[in-house]
């Protein structure tokens, strides 16, 4: 029972009101821009950056880990030493940044990781702990828009900035063009959004580079005008479809765009998502069972990555780290100083309503009500373990996706995730 989305909204009173409408949902936005440094609104992102500036910014994020990690694919299981780090800084091309840099701006073409540094390089913490390549940083998706500030020294690499992050991604993932034009895309009044865990467009046998495309929740993309579908595409009649159009790059390197198709079979919807607490839970157990993915690795995401996607759905914009969606003002929050004891978190949790946010050091859980006295979660976690009704702990990992309560549930060897809980966050 726990384990189906309609048990916790049959605990619910009025689980279908709405939350906030689309006016809100800007407004919303707007303020968090505002509020919160990690978030940006690319319409208004300078058309120029102070060099020095942007130096800095790369920094944040192509910098070496503070203790050792190993490559991953390398039979030696060889660690990363000092010449590793000297070779990737090389590649940074920092010398190349000019005290003034033109911002350039682009279409995400398809799923894309964004790595804090420029290579596919995949490194682990320790030989034992082989799922979280720690070079991950991101993942963005077809038709979001980023700002172009950088080129890595191979020329293969762009440093970008995203609504909410920023980190190298290859280029061979992104078209450049004007902003005005990439505005008028990602802000079309028709626009489809993808609602399911993972959608595709229709399989096209004339055009490989938009058959099957993988589309992840959140995604949106602009709808072509009635009078503007074609009674075919590439074949296929578009009756039983919605018509979006996708970025391409043209043989000349320059920003097109392609009609292709996503059946009306599929689980998507034009316009968002009502905001609702019932809806947030549909999303979020969509993702039941999905294995946990790091940075949005392994085409999957982890536990900040599964909320951003399911508030997508709704058209709220979020920081990406649950550090920073922990700290910032954004929302309506409760937290607790090093000093809180059990009783301030019982009294949060008293306060919490279902579809709020909480918040335990590196990660984030989404609250689903209580049942038999114990409040539970649903969450994306790399590793788990329980404790017993006596007390005593049970090992176990879950690597994914799953509704656990919270009391009970071990964050690590020695403590639960109800002990560690700092923050409580409502959007609203």
């Amino acid at each position: 029972m726990q384990l189906s989305p309609d048990y916790w909204i049959g605990k619910m009173e009025n689980p279908g009101r709405v939350l906030g409408d689309a006016a809100w949902v800007d407004a919303f936005n707007a303020r968090s821009v505002e509020l919160d440094p990690h978030l940006v609104d690319l319409s208004a992102y300078p058309s120029v950056v102070d060099g020095a500036e942007l130096n800095a910014l790369v920094g944040e994020v192509s910098k070496p880990y503070e203790v050792d990690l190993y490559y991953r694919d390398d039979e030696r299981e060889r660690r990363v030493e000092a010449a590793d780090y000297a070779r990737y800084r090389e590649s940074l091309a920092l010398d190349q940044i000019p005290n003034k840099v033109e911002v350039k701006f682009g279409l995400v073409l398809a799923r894309t990781n964004m790595r804090s540094w420029p290579t596919r390089d995949f490194v682990i913490r320790s030989p034992d702990t082989r799922d979280l390549d720690r070079f991950q940083e991101n993942g963005l998706f077809p038709g979001e828009m980023v700002a172009v500030l950088h080129e890595s020294a191979d020329g293969e690499w762009f440093f970008v900035r995203s609504y909410n992050y920023h980190a190298w991604i290859r280029k061979i993932r992104i078209v450049l063009g004007q902003r005005k034009d990439l505005l008028a895309y990602t802000n079309a009044e028709r626009f489809l959004v993808v609602t399911g865990s993972k959608v595709t467009t229709n399989y096209n046998p004339v055009d490989p580079g938009i058959s099957e495309l993988q589309l992840d929740m959140g995604v949106r993309l602009p709808l072509l005008d009635p009078d503007e579908v074609p009674s075919h595409v590439d074949g296929q009649n578009p009756v039983a479809s919605h018509a979006v159009k996708l970025p391409v790059k043209l043989e000349d390197g320059r920003l097109g765009f392609k009609t292709a198709l996503v059946g009306r079979g599929q689980d998507v919807r034009e316009s968002y998502l009502p905001f609702t607490r019932e809806n947030i839970l549909l999303q979020a157990f969509k993702f039941l069972g999905e294995r946990y993915g790091w940075g949005h690795s392994y085409n999957a995401r982890d536990c900040t990555g599964l909320v951003l996607d399911v508030y997508r759905t709704f058209g709220i914009l979020l920081p990406r780290n649950s550090s920073q969606q922990g700290a910032s003002r954004i929302g309506a929050n409760m937290r607790f100083g090093e000093d809180a004891t059990d009783g301030d978190r019982l009294e949060a949790l008293a306060q919490a309503r279902v579809g709020d946010l909480l918040y335990s050091p590196g990660h984030v859980m989404i609250f689903l009500g209580e049942d038999g006295e114990e409040p539970y979660v649903i969450h994306d976690m790399s590793g788990s373990g329980w404790v017993d009704k006596n007390g005593d702990p049970i090992d176990g990992i879950m690597n994914g996706v799953a509704v656990t309560p919270l009391i009970t549930t071990k964050m690590s060897p020695e403590l639960t995730y109800f002990e560690t809980l700092y923050a409580r966050k409502s959007i609203r």
